[in-house]
């Protein structure tokens, strides 16, 4: 995906931490951050300038800045016993910071390939993730917004799932468990311990 106005590879760029570049820079009354002063490391994030006034930071996302960057992440699924798993995540704002965006990999061909979008309702005072992967499944989840830890989850019969991944050694490591409810109890899913890259 490209900037159109400024032609700009997007998968090149670094993701920015929360609110990075934004400070110092001049607002116009009523419509947020002027988007005319915003640096190219936060407008190269939209694939379009339609509607470039809207890609502000949405702060309800604020508690989950901590997982931005790259993660290498190493684990295990129960339906694969003795097998260890490889892979890489990362977490980049998109549109301004108005969205965050997950994209995952895992070396192992039986874990799919994904990408899930997060962001809130105000009135639901819920956030959501849009997950999507190389299978053609898309599912909808429900994220906490704790800076502590990352949890997602669904309740949906039939097939639901759970997922904590705590913070642990100052933030450079997360590990996490996942559980799956297929019937009426819960168990284990994918377990993935993620190390921080950059």
């Amino acid at each position: 995906m490209r900037l159109v106005s400024r032609r700009v590879n997007v998968d090149r760029v670094r993701p920015q931490p929360y609110g990075s570049g934004l400070q110092g820079h001049s607002r116009r009354a009523g419509s947020g951050y002027d988007q005319s002063t915003l640096p190219l490391s936060v407008l190269c994030r939209m694939t379009t300038t339609i509607g470039y006034e809207a890609a502000i930071p949405n702060p309800a996302l604020a508690p989950l800045s901590f997982l931005v960057g790259e993660w290498r992440t190493e684990g295990s699924h129960p339906k694969l016993p003795g097998k260890a798993l490889h892979g890489r995540t990362s977490f980049a704002w998109s549109d301004g910071v108005a969205f965050l965006v997950m994209r995952s990999e895992i070396d192992e061909p039986e874990i799919p390939s994904g990408i899930a979008i997060s962001g809130t309702d105000d009135d639901a005072k819920e956030c959501s993730m849009l997950y999507f992967d190389e299978r053609g499944v898309s599912r909808r989840y429900i994220v906490a917004l704790r800076s502590d830890q990352w949890q997602w989850w669904r309740n949906t019969p039939g097939f639901s799932q759970r997922f904590t991944a705590e913070l642990v050694d100052g933030g450079t490591r997360m590990v996490g468990h996942g559980e799956l409810n297929q019937g009426d109890c819960w168990e284990p899913d994918l377990q993935l311990t993620y190390t921080r890259l950059a």
